[in-house]
């Protein structure tokens, strides 16, 4: 697969794993002021919501006092020590961003989840300093499956969007890189399982692992 001249990665899922974790943080964050967690909790929220809005939806959902500012601050907080000690990259994923990094390909980050959480994570692992473009879900831009995201990172990278690869792992990532005009392979998570034969329908590729990856990127 020679089109591209730049790969941009999701992060949560796709090179991370790390869902398991967001699942117990809207437990307990809503459990702390009393409320269940709906069955329905996501099924209302807008598309497009990157994490300052998620925070919003929260805090109109519950009635909250809280400010959305308030809200991301607790959920990194909840979150930090885990990404900064525990997360882990997905078998094979440093060994292929190590080799597009050494064959000098531009690799840009865009995720829905925010800059401070993306580099400690990603410092941790070794790999924060091969992404030259990161775009995370806490700047003023619509979330997926809105291109914004990417399109930012395509506009970072000095690239055009139709030269851009795009690796993720959920629907609305994979919808917002072909709203992008991007191409896109679709790359296996347990947590979007019930997705996989929409996105194998619109992503360009799907591979189950980074070494069916690698193999396609011919590294």
């Amino acid at each position: 697969m020679k089109e591209y001249q730049a790969i941009i990665f999701d992060m949560d899922g796709t090179l991370i794993d790390s869902m398991y974790l967001w699942r117990e943080v809207d437990k307990e964050f809503l459990q702390k002021r009393g409320f269940s967690v709906p069955v329905d909790l996501f099924h209302h929220l807008p598309q497009g919501n990157s994490f300052i809005q998620t925070a919003q939806y929260f805090k109109d959902r519950f009635g909250l006092a809280d400010s959305p500012e308030s809200i991301m601050q607790e959920w990194n907080d909840m979150v930090s020590w885990h990404y900064e000690n525990e997360v882990k990259l997905k078998p094979g994923a440093k060994e292929v961003l190590e080799k597009l990094y050494q064959k000098k390909v531009p690799l840009g980050l865009g995720t829905s989840n925010s800059y401070d959480l993306a580099k400690k994570v990603l410092t941790r692992n070794g790999v924060w300093d091969y992404f030259s473009a990161v775009v995370t879900g806490d700047m003023e831009l619509l979330g997926k499956p809105y291109p914004d995201i990417y399109l930012e990172c395509a506009r970072q990278l000095k690239i055009p969007p139709e030269y851009c690869l795009v690796i993720e792992d959920t629907l609305p990532g994979i919808q917002a890189a072909k709203a992008a005009g991007m191409k896109a392979i679709s790359i296996y998570d347990e947590d979007s399982l019930e997705f996989h034969p929409q996105m194998q329908v619109l992503a360009d590729r799907f591979v189950y692992n980074f070494k069916e990856l690698e193999n396609i990127l011919n590294l």
